[in-house]
This record gives structure tokens, C-alpha cells and sequence, in this order.
């Protein structure tokens, strides 16, 4: 992909998000979503995005669309932005939480990924994906990422 194309298309998601954002002000909504928790050993991956709050850490994710199973829409997330696919998800719970002004229905997935240089960013919408330890976090990071790093680490070993 060009870098004018890349450019163009970083500019939009960010008016999408301040779309969003904006109405979600003036129109409360609940949403769907996933957050796709993805570790390799000990490590897990966490991304910063081209919009919104771009210095801030975050699990991976996004939007389930209707009539779309939390497990297909982790599926289809993580193939859409960091260009993995095939991945053993296990659910670890569902939540509502509040995520950028807008209440979302979050389900937890984990997978494990065996080889962590498979990635292949999407650039028009991951600014950033880096492997951290659990304890060695990154600040900032969202306040999404430690309640569901907790979740993981009270599921019994498989």
C-alpha cells in the first residue's frame, strides 16, 4: 500500500473515531466487542493505534458485527490488523465496560501464539505492536489492559 493511501486512510479513521465519539456523546449506545489477548511464553502483544488516543497501549480488538460470534469477530480482528490467522481462542469472560464514552459488551479471548514474528501490521490502523512482559507494562496503557491480564492469570492452567 502506497504511503499517500496509508496517509489518506489514517486521516479518515480518525474522523470516523471523532464520529464516533461525538455520538456516542449525544446518543448512548451499547456496543459489542472483543479484546484478543494474545501471549507468547510470558510476553503479551499490545498495540498503539493510528487514532484515538495514539500514545496509549491497548489489547488488541474490535467490534463484533451483528449476527457475529465473539470467536469469529477475534477471528477476523486479528487477521484484519496484525495479519494472523488460525489461532486457538479460548474465552475467558464477558464484561461490560466503559471504553471511549461508550458502554461495550467485551468478551475476553486468549491464544497463544507460537511464533511471535508472524505479525503483519495492518498500517492504516495499528500505529505500533510490541511484545511486553506481563509485569513490565508500558505506560500509558488502557485501563482495559490490567483487569484482563488479571482475568488470564486466575484461569487454571490447560
Amino acid at each position: 500500500m502506497s504511503g499517500l493511501r496509508v496517509a489518506v486512510l489514517r486521516r479518515l479513521y480518525r474522523l470516523a473515531w471523532l464520529g464516533l465519539q461525538l455520538r456516542s456523546t449525544f446518543i448512548p449506545r451499547r456496543g459489542r466487542g472483543v479484546k484478543c489477548v494474545l501471549t507468547n511464553g510470558g510476553r503479551v502483544l499490545l498495540v498503539r493505534h493510528t487514532y484515538g488516543a495514539r500514545a496509549i497501549w491497548y489489547i488488541p480488538g474490535g467490534g463484533v458485527r451483528r449476527r457475529e460470534t465473539p470467536l469469529r469477530a477475534a477471528g477476523r480482528e486479528m487477521r484484519e490488523e496484525l495479519g494472523v490467522g488460525d489461532l486457538c481462542w479460548r474465552e475467558l469472560a464477558t464484561r461490560e465496560m466503559r471504553l471511549d464514552r461508550m458502554t461495550v459488551r467485551l468478551t475476553c479471548l486468549h491464544a497463544e501464539l507460537a511464533d511471535p514474528e508472524r505479525l503483519r501490521l495492518d498500517p492504516v490502523e495499528i500505529a505500533e505492536a510490541r511484545w511486553f512482559a506481563q509485569d513490565e507494562l508500558p505506560l500509558p496503557h488502557g485501563e482495559e489492559v490490567q483487569p484482563l491480564l488479571d482475568l488470564l492469570a486466575a484461569e487454571p492452567e490447560r
